[in-house]
């Protein structure tokens, strides 16, 4: 009798999950899903089957589509990178200092997220035109040109993704521990070395993924450079306009192709920065 009582103590009762069973909230999971996300994008690969193997190959490997995809990858690049520093530096300021005007500042962040592309590249390139304010400046001092060119796409892709980098770091730095800094400081470590070794390995993670929102989000947009770039071909125009050229000429199959691309680039390079990023923590993990 005190075997069967021994027994039935050990066994632990189950533990009920305030969603209902697998079966059920995984069906919910990949119906959402594929309604959403998966149906949505065959359809790129179903309609890129009516062209043949070659026709395909000819249409992505064109000069005017390779021209698209470098620049849309080397703009998207330098505005990810160029984030992920600035991004830093605006969280930094939010979480360690205390000033006034710091929530108005800090809701100046969303911004990009609430107002529509369009209004973005307008008011962009009425500001970096030659007439506009620091177009006009920018000419008069260092002679150089901003609107419909490549540096004007790169600032349009700045201002865009700016709030992915800083709405990904600012949360890990609130969490940081300063007990660990002040620590560190009082066994006579610089500021440097402090930001390098104990700051900077804790951010990794979040300025990884705060990159790959970031450059994911360059690499898709449309609607902030259409008006800035002048969308003149195989000098400034990205691969998204590309697409919408086509769309334009009744080329459906032909930007379809371009798309089904992109889509793929896409996927790999967030692959890679989602191993990078699983190779982040656990390099923090047994640090």
């Amino acid at each position: 009798m005190r075997g069967i009582v021994a027994l039935l103590g050990r066994i632990k009762p189950r533990q009920r999950s305030a969603l209902p069973g697998f079966g059920l909230s995984m069906g919910v999971t990949l119906a959402w899903l594929s309604l959403l996300v998966l149906i949505p994008l065959s359809t790129v690969v179903l309609k890129t089957s009516d062209l043949s193997l070659g026709e395909f190959w000819h249409v992505v490997t064109s000069r005017r589509a390779l021209a698209a995809y470098r620049l849309s990858l080397a703009t998207s690049l330098v505005a990810a990178l160029i984030n992920v520093v600035f991004g830093l530096v605006v969280a930094w300021v939010l979480v360690r200092y205390r000033f006034f005007g710091r929530t108005i500042l800090d809701a100046l962040i969303d911004l990009p997220f609430a107002l529509p592309t369009a209004v973005s590249g307008i008011a962009l390139t009425t500001l970096y035109a030659k007439k506009g304010l620091l177009g006009r400046a920018a000419l008069e001092l260092f002679g150089v040109r901003i609107a419909y060119t490549r540096i004007g796409i790169v600032i349009a892709l700045t201002f865009v993704t700016l709030p992915f980098v800083v709405r990904t770091v600012q949360p890990v730095l609130e969490e940081l521990d300063a007990s660990m800094e002040e620590a560190a400081a009082t066994l006579g470590a610089s500021r440097g070395q402090v930001f390098v070794r104990i700051i900077l390995p804790n951010l990794t993670p979040a300025l990884l993924t705060g990159f790959a929102l970031s450059f994911a989000r360059a690499l898709g947009e449309y609607g902030s450079i259409v008006f800035i770039s002048g969308n003149r071909p195989l000098k400034t125009e990205i691969a998204p306009l590309l697409i919408m050229a086509k769309l334009e000429q009744f080329d459906y199959a032909g930007a379809t192709a371009i798309a089904l691309v992109m889509l793929v680039m896409s996927f790999a390079l967030l692959f890679v920065i989602n191993r990078l990023q699983a190779w982040s923590r656990k390099r923090l993990g047994h640090a």
